[in-house]
């Protein structure tokens, strides 16, 4: 099975797909975030609660070596349970998150606005048990799993089906929205010279869960200055909007990402 970590002795070590492309010798945040989920999903309080806001501060590199995760309960009651999550590596927290549940309820009466918003989808769907690549789309072009496509200044779209986040389980939803979510800094800050934006934290908000195998990630906003950025993207599914991501950076012109020659280099 095709995985982003293999676990031992309650351990995980990232597999080639899980690297981070600023280093070698770090995790990509993307399987950070996917972790620090897996590990709050262990106290989930089941069915009847949605895990309605994620949020995940990657204030140290995660290594590429093997990575602790714990976890506790810091608020349980009817309406509301409260999880925090951290990695651990050398003896020091090198990640930490929080998830908020919620129960679910009636939707009260009366009209309120809400927005309309385009969301791109693909006509062909990705349903390939073991993952797809992930296709991006970048303002009017179409849709292409070319990263080589993404190097430009237009506004990008990512849609994704996701292989097994550890080896020999099957990716749960929460996961995916997770992982899935810190694609935020790839979806607000890639243009013509790659991706110079390293993101601190990111924030997922969610109002259901994902359904199927599919969820895609378009840009709505970025605001930068003097180094700090500030990027919204909306999460979806072929059913609608599920929520909102947000990620703020700090600029890393020294070591900016070419995507297409970070690709290149993993095939």
């Amino acid at each position: 099975m095709v995985a982003f970590f293999t676990m031992e002795d309650g351990r995980f070590t990232a597999t080639p797909m899980a690297v981070s492309a600023w280093s070698s010798k770090q995790v990509a945040g993307t399987g950070v975030c996917g972790l620090l989920a897996r590990e709050m999903e262990t106290l989930s309080p089941g069915v009847g609660f949605v895990p309605a806001r994620f949020t995940a501060d990657l204030f140290r590199p995660v290594l590429n070596e093997p990575i602790s995760v714990r976890s506790e309960i810091v608020r349980d009651g009817k309406r509301v349970r409260v999880i925090d999550a951290s990695i651990v590596q050398q003896g020091e927290v090198r990640a930490r998150a929080s998830v908020m549940y919620l129960t679910v309820g009636q939707e009260p009466s009366g009209r309120v606005w809400q927005a309309e918003r385009e969301l791109p989808m693909p006509e062909r769907e990705l349903n390939t048990p073991g993952g797809d690549a992930p296709l991006f789309k970048s303002g009017e072009f179409e849709w292409s799993s070319d990263f080589a496509s993404g190097q430009n200044g237009e506004r990008k779209a990512i849609w994704q089906n996701l292989p097994a986040l550890v080896e020999g389980e099957r990716i749960s939803v929460f996961q995916r929205a997770a992982f899935i979510g810190d694609t935020t800094n790839l979806a607000c800050n890639w243009g013509t010279e790659g991706v110079g934006y390293i993101n601190s934290d990111v924030t997922v908000t969610l109002s259901r869960l994902p359904v199927g195998d599919e969820v895609g990630l378009v840009a709505v906003d970025r605001v930068a200055s003097e180094g700090v950025m500030v990027g919204t993207a909306v999460m979806y599914d072929r059913g609608g909007v599920l929520g909102t991501c947000v990620a703020t950076g700090v600029s890393n012109v020294r070591r900016q990402v070419d995507m297409a020659e970070f690709s290149a280099s993993r095939s």
